[in-house]
């Protein structure tokens, strides 16, 4: 008997062992657990954590919030307060005493509620309503938006302000239903399928302002989110608050904070789409005004260039005049032709900057003059006066007397013929005979 117990001895185990051997058990028996009763010996800590006791007649319960929970209670929890906890249970090996540690924690008359939700939020979920694969992408630029909800609430007002303060040109349709009390989720319901039948809308809101679980209770019926999981329309459930679930939140294709926040949610591509209008528009109008710009700067180089042009167009066409008249002019005239050529050069060069019609009547005064002085100078009009030209057999003008040899013929020109001569020596005077 004595060698039993030693050898049984040598196999017992250490408190740690056996702590740790009951934490396992208890963490795995007791993983989720719902306890109901009232709260004592409360204590916060600095580091945000709360420890408390749940007791009833006959029983209590060590109880941790952790920070995490405890931050996000939606009330604030007092010693003698009745609540509904649930969470897991767990062992701390120093005292060797087991805990619950908190998950949520709920007042106590709202515990059944609670619970409705949660058992109906795991069957749905088993069996697929809320899987991240059903979900439908929400529609960028929607053009007509249906909105079941209240047709008296907060709710519709605050929705359709932000839509109009953003801009949004769509089309808004209502489908009425009451929000709360008894057959309202039978109509939300039957709205969403009256939504999804209707032409042309392309997305589905459903919500209500916020208010207590109750208020809230008939976006948890399963009628309401069977619908919403069911319906061929994108939808997005807006219910309560920040802080307010329903279940509809999970079966709909995206959850938003209110009914205001739903709005911003819908129109934030078109803003985003809008300024980018703005953005496409100022770049157009920049390159607009760039473009005719860089075009007035060419038009005015180009008047500026046609201008000086111009006047050397008519000085050159004056040239051609100038050199067609010269061509024709003879002996003296040639050379003071030539002469008036320069100065009426130096004349235009001088005045190329004034107005084009003036340097142009200038032009046409010195070639008529010219022209007067050119005819004035003709030998044609110095015989027409009463003088006589001499030339030599071969049309050479003679105009010198010495120039003539003796018994030389010679020829001359008068204004009506001309006739051909002999010069004869017979004294120191010259002697001319005809022939």
């Amino acid at each position: 008997m004595r060698d039993a117990l030693e050898s049984a001895a040598q196999n017992a185990w250490t408190v740690s062992e056996l702590t740790e051997r009951v934490r396992s058990m208890l963490e795995t028996g007791f993983a989720e657990v719902w306890v109901r009763g009232e709260v004592s010996n409360l204590r916060r800590q600095s580091s945000g954590h709360i420890y408390f006791s749940l007791k009833d007649a006959g029983a209590q319960v060590s109880t941790v919030a952790f920070r995490q929970v405890a931050s996000r209670l939606p009330f604030e929890l007092k010693d003698g307060q009745q609540v509904v906890a649930f969470g897991r249970m767990s062992v701390f090996p120093p005292r060797g005493s087991y805990q619950l540690v908190v998950q949520l924690l709920i007042e106590e008359g709202l515990g059944r509620l609670q619970a409705k939700f949660e058992a109906l939020k795991r069957k749905l979920a088993e069996e697929g309503l809320f899987a991240p694969e059903r979900k439908q992408a929400i529609p960028p630029l929607p053009k007509t938006v249906g909105f079941v909800t209240s047709p008296t609430g907060a709710a519709l007002r605050d929705f359709v302000s932000i839509l109009r303060r953003r801009g949004w040109g769509g089309t808004l349709r209502v489908f009425p239903v009451r929000v709360q009390g008894q057959g309202a989720a039978e109509e939300i319901a039957r709205q969403i399928q009256v939504a999804e039948r209707c032409q042309g809308c392309e997305l589905l809101v459903i919500g209500r302002g916020g208010g207590s679980l109750e208020d809230l209770w008939p976006f948890n019926e399963e009628v309401v989110v069977r619908a919403v999981a069911a319906c061929r329309l994108p939808i997005i459930s807006a219910v309560g608050h920040e802080i307010d679930y329903a279940l509809s939140d999970f079966a709909a294709d995206r959850r938003a904070e209110t009914p205001s926040a739903a709005a911003e949610l819908i129109t934030s591509a078109f803003l985003e789409q809008r300024e980018r209008l703005r953005a496409l528009v100022e770049r157009l109008d920049e390159r607009v005004e760039l473009g005719i710009e860089r075009r007035a700067v060419k038009l005015e180089r180009l008047k500026h260039r046609w201008q000086k042009q111009a006047p050397q167009h008519r000085i050159e066409q004056g040239w051609l005049r100038l050199d067609d008249l010269g061509n024709r002019l003879r002996g003296a005239g040639q050379r003071r032709l030539a002469g008036y050529a320069q100065r009426l050069y130096r004349l235009e060069r001088r005045f190329l900057e004034l107005h084009p019609e003036a340097s142009a009547r200038l032009a046409r005064e010195r070639l008529r003059q010219l022209a007067l002085r050119l005819k004035a100078s003709s030998p044609d009009q110095i015989l027409q006066r009463g003088f006589v030209m001499a030339t030599d057999a071969k049309g050479r003008l003679i105009s010198d007397a010495r120039k003539i040899r003796p018994h030389q013929s010679f020829v001359l020109q008068f204004r009506d013929g001309q006739i051909q001569v002999k010069r004869e020596v017979r004294s120191e005077q010259t002697e001319l005979g005809l022939e």
